[in-house]
């Protein structure tokens, strides 16, 4: 009996240290990830991305508000947020790539933007290059592999999908089982990894909902003084509200 609790204990000693130097070894991986570029002050403040020590605190600690409530709402676990404004153009995807930015500011965890949103493409313009694939393409072309279609953003720590071209019918892309394969395969590959899909307004379109449902937790964005009572009901109706993690409103 003696032996066996001793053997416990050692397995647990193993277990632990163990433990340890995975999170070392995460975090001296994330420390060490290339970056092919990195914005300058400039370039971030003129796109109206945050990043540390800018002069506008109050918005660099809203993103960080935000964070802190996704995360303490996931156990501190990765997860999938979608962030989808209430109508078209109400500032979502400038939302949804500053909360990506702002979860990438943990030094010891990185931030996957995803662009979902057939209609505003946004990413793209993140981009040094034109990409070759985006998600569209991945999603009907099974030659091209997740790796293919991540791509460096220039802001420390967050990577990025681009939409791709391939938006033809991309409802049922996105109800697709291939679809759902790879949103496992992101949440599971990567466990200090959060994930941000930037989708179309979730109460107008088929594209939004799917997408809600395969997220986690939803935000929702609503321009200040541009939508009506009405249309805020709907786009919070559109949402499960189990999932919904908060509204932004966007006066930009």
């Amino acid at each position: 009996m003696s032996t066996k609790r001793k053997n416990s204990s050692g397995d647990g000693d193993v277990a632990s240290m163990n433990g340890e130097k995975d999170r070392f070894n995460k975090a001296k991986n994330i420390k060490e990830m290339v970056e092919v570029r990195s914005m300058s002050i400039g370039e971030m403040e003129h796109r109206k991305i945050i990043y540390p020590g800018m002069d506008n605190r109050s918005v660099l600690n809203a993103f960080r508000e935000i964070r802190t409530r996704l995360v303490e709402r996931s156990s501190k676990k990765n997860f999938i947020v979608l962030v989808s404004s209430i109508v078209p153009e109400g500032g979502g995807s400038l939302v949804a790539l500053n909360l990506a930015a702002a979860l990438a500011l943990d030094q010891t965890k990185t931030a996957l933007l995803i662009d979902c949103n057939l209609y505003e493409a946004s990413i793209d313009s993140l981009l040094s290059v034109k990409p070759e694939a985006g998600l569209t393409d991945y999603l009907v072309d099974e030659s091209i592999d997740v790796d293919d279609i991540i791509y460096d953003s220039g802001i420390r720590r967050l990577r990025v999908i681009p939409i791709g071209q391939n938006v033809e019918g991309a409802a049922e892309h996105f109800s697709s089982s291939r679809m759902v394969a790879f949103i496992n395969s992101i949440r599971e590959r990567y466990h200090d990894r959060y994930i941000v899909i930037d989708a179309p307004p979730v109460g107008l379109s088929a594209e939004g909902r799917i997408l809600a449902e395969l997220s986690d937790f939803s935000m929702l964005v609503i321009p200040y003084g541009r939508v009506t009572d009405a249309q805020i009901q709907s786009g919070i109706a559109a949402v499960n509200k189990e999932k919904l993690a908060g509204v932004v409103f966007n006066n930009k």
